[in-house]
């Protein structure tokens, strides 16, 4: 109890320190000085401190809302040239990118909020339905190994290949009940997801992400250059490579151990006093006569439609090629438009064959609004503090560097350009921003005929993943965790080493990629180092409290 009051006044002594540290230096900072909405960091290397505040409290504090929010109100202050009010009402009022009003209506991202509160209804339905209890009974007949859960799990992510959205939130949804039963640590979970969610989406010439990478790619073919490039994505492959590696040797390190352990040893499946779902299945009793279709049928049903949703905001009703319509579909809005169109058809899946009565049905409205609330208030501060690093120009200060670096020796670029992006990526939060920052400084001033472009080009989309993958404000980060129903800071730190692992292993590839330039050789190479790295870690690797 000691130690815990402790951790608490610990971690309420750096957020308050850092308020006051915030204050001292708006006070010093805004007398005498004139309102400029040029800030005087713009594209300085001071555009990157206010992700890096809120990054670096939250791994202290394990708290996010405030590290987030502190992180917010610094990028504010440096916009506003430590100008107080100026600050607050850019960071409440602006409409640009950076403001809290601009990020919450945006379409795009209100789009990801109503499919967010619409999958919550679908999740609650389908348990009050009796569907997941259903569909529990029934795997846990035929999965009757703990290993078969975690294998069936990522089967299923990386099956889950349209959205990194949905793949996170639907394999959270189906396996939860399976890795329950079989004592997976929520944190385990929540790594199996993440690593099938963006890791997968990269490499999948039919998802939301090939679309996003074909679109910045002017003057090529983007789909075509996609393609090529998923070979060298090594980020991407050894993840995957890695969670089928960990899984066959029943090998854990790092936090994972003690959550793996206490989950197996002690039946406590979230290990720290941070358990915000703790009580979710007791809250959502079953009151339906469900089967396992009940759960089954609503999420094909919600696969089609987004993919309708896809194809036909790419204008595929219109006369454009299928292949064509994902490439240029708007994904957030086909999300919001499949996920809603979902619900009307469980409705009438449901209550015909009276699985659920009108009232119950209605009740689980609310009921998914609120347990996605946590997940949406962290999105819309991550989106926040992305718009306000955007305000500062971090983009333009991590573009330059790259532009400033292309002088070098050939052999180095594609590690160079990994590494940025890894970077940028872990700084802001998001893959799909970096990559479309990068991709259209690094196509141009390589030889589009070259393997080494080729390499390049996966060496940012694969920089992209893995600095989103580690960061603690990426919005596919706390997809995770909410799929898995994880506490975050949880999910953070237990696969951190793994994915700082796996971005090692991939930045010595790109060396050799550099060098060899043959995919046929290199993609080998890379999975036959990525099995000694975890071997060699599982001989020296020595757990605490084991």
């Amino acid at each position: 109890m000691f130690q815990k009051n402790k951790r608490n006044w610990l971690r309420t002594g750096v957020v308050f320190s850092a308020v006051l540290l915030l204050l001292a230096v708006t006070a010093f900072g805004a007398e005498g000085e004139a309102v400029e909405h040029t800030s005087k960091m713009y594209a300085t290397i001071w555009a990157l401190v206010p992700p890096a505040v809120a990054i670096v409290l939250a791994l202290i504090t394990k708290e996010v809302f405030s590290s987030l929010f502190i992180g917010i109100v610094t990028g504010c202050l440096f916009y506003s040239n430590f100008n107080i009010k100026e600050a607050f009402l850019v960071m409440i009022t602006d409409q640009t990118s950076g403001g809290f009003l601009a990020n919450i209506t945006d379409p795009g991202n209100g789009g990801i909020i109503i499919f967010l509160i619409v999958l919550g209804v679908l999740v609650a339905l389908m348990n009050k339905a009796g569907g997941s209890a259903a569909y529990g009974a029934w795997a846990g007949k035929r999965i009757t190994t703990r290993k078969g859960a975690l294998l069936s799990t990522v089967l299923l992510g990386i099956l889950v290949f349209v959205d990194d959205y949905f793949n996170c939130l639907t394999v959270g949804s189906v396996m939860r009940p399976v890795t329950d039963t079989h004592n997976v640590s929520r944190a385990k979970l929540a790594y199996i997801i993440d690593a099938t969610a963006a890791p997968v989406c990269i490499i999948a010439p039919i998802s939301s992400w090939a679309a996003a990478v074909s679109g910045v790619v002017e003057g090529y073919n983007g789909l075509e250059l996609f393609i090529r490039a998923i070979p060298y994505n090594f980020y991407a492959l050894l993840t995957l490579w890695t969670m089928l590696i960990l899984t066959l040797l029943n090998f854990d390190f790092g936090p994972m151990y003690l959550h793996e352990k206490n989950a197996q040893e002690n039946n406590d499946l979230f290990t720290t006093d941070a358990r915000p779902f703790e009580d979710a299945s007791d809250a959502k009793k079953v009151v339906g006569n469900g089967k396992v279709i009940d759960l089954v049928l609503p999420v094909i049903v919600l696969i089609i439609c987004c993919v309708i949703g896809m194809i036909y905001t790419g204008g595929f009703f219109e006369g454009v090629s299928f292949v064509d319509a994902f490439a240029g579909c708007d994904a957030s809005i086909s999300l919001a438009l499949g996920s809603v169109a979902a619900l009307i058809l469980t409705f009438f899946i449901y209550i015909p064959r009276r699985v659920l009565t009108f009232h119950a049905f209605m009740d689980c409205l609310p009921e998914g609004f609120r347990a996605m609330v946590p997940a949406i208030l962290i999105l819309t501060f991550a989106w926040t503090l992305s718009g306000v690093t955007g305000l500062l120009g971090a983009d333009v200060f991590v573009a330059g560097i790259l532009q400033h670096s292309t002088n070098v020796l050939n052999i180095l670029l594609p590690l160079i350009v990994f590494v940025i992006a890894v970077f940028l990526s872990f700084s802001t939060g998001t893959s799909w921003g970096t990559f479309g920052i990068l991709l259209p400084i690094v196509v141009p001033i390589l030889d589009p005929s070259s393997e080494l472009m080729v390499v390049t080009v996966s060496a940012t989309l694969a920089g992209a993943v893995a600095g989103d993958h580690c960061s603690p404000i990426s919005d596919t980060t706390i997809m995770a965790s909410t799929g898995a129903q994880c506490d975050h800071m949880n999910h953070v730190s237990t696969q951190l080493p793994y994915a700082i692992v796996v971005a090692i292993v991939s930045a010595i590839n790109y060396i050799l990629a550099a060098l060899i330039q043959n995919w046929m050789i290199n993609l080998p190479i890379a999975l036959v180092m990525m099995v000694g790295a975890i071997l060699l870690i599982r001989k020296v690797y020595r757990p605490k409290n084991a």
